[in-house]
């Protein structure tokens, strides 16, 4: 699992910080960090919890999946 560019892209583009996203699903600014540097294997849940907030699909954020590009 490598960084998460596409949630901190996604992040980005909605000017949140990572306090921004951790507070609206709940969890640490460290948790959703240690997501984006790859040092953290998220739950499904939480995954769909981020990207609810961000208005985007799993597939958007989470998944690496070239045949559809």
């Amino acid at each position: 699992m490598g960084k998460n560019l596409k949630l901190k892209s996604a992040r980005a583009a909605k000017d949140m910080s990572q306090k921004d996203i951790a507070d609206a699903v709940g969890v640490t600014r460290q948790t959703i960090n240690a997501i984006e540097s790859g040092d953290y294997n998220p739950t499904i849940n939480l995954c769909i919890a981020i990207c609810k907030v961000l208005d985007k699909t799993l597939n958007d954020i989470f998944w690496e999946d070239d045949r559809n590009e």
